[in-house]
């Protein structure tokens, strides 16, 4: 005839509480040690009292091994999700640093354009284009230096036509 279910709740008095603590965790250590050796397993155990004593039960070579192992395996844990929204961040960062590379490519090469350099490559449209571009930026830095020029002057950039 076995005993009955215990109800699991916080045992109030103190040293019933300790009495039980200390029952439970030698039990606990044996079943550690018996899996050990019955199955063959690495088991490893660690118990913390409510007073912070450490109590550790280890099969393997050490514990600190057992620990590192248990790390490395983490069935798909918390680590596993780190390293996964790691990485994504890693190829998010990494397409973010192509789309920048490329466009400072092309807008070194429209520099190199408006320079004068590297026209051979250019077609007619892109030519008539890049003269487009330029006649408009001298007539705006013609106007910005006749405005600077004569500032109280409000009809001065028609007075000179540089439009």
């Amino acid at each position: 005839m076995g005993r009955g279910r215990v109800e699991l709740k916080r045992i109030e008095n103190k040293i019933n509480r300790q009495v039980t603590f200390a029952k439970r965790r030698n039990g606990l250590l044996k079943k550690a040690y018996e899996l050990s050796v019955l199955c063959d397993a690495e088991v490893a155990l660690i118990i913390f009292s409510n007073r912070g004593k450490l109590y550790e039960f280890c099969s393997g070579q050490s514990m600190p091994k057992t620990l590192e192992r248990y790390q490395k395996c983490s069935y798909g844990g918390p680590d596993t999700a780190i390293q996964n929204k790691e990485n994504e961040l890693v190829q998010s960062s990494r397409n973010e640093y192509l789309k920048l590379k490329a466009r400072v490519e092309n807008l070194q090469r429209t520099q190199r354009n408006l320079l004068g350099e590297d026209l051979g490559s250019l077609g007619i449209k892109d030519l008539e284009q890049l003269e487009k571009q330029l006649d408009s930026s001298l007539r705006h830095i013609r106007s910005t230096r006749v405005i600077d020029c004569f500032p109280n002057d409000h009809n001065a950039e028609e007075k000179y036509c540089f439009k």
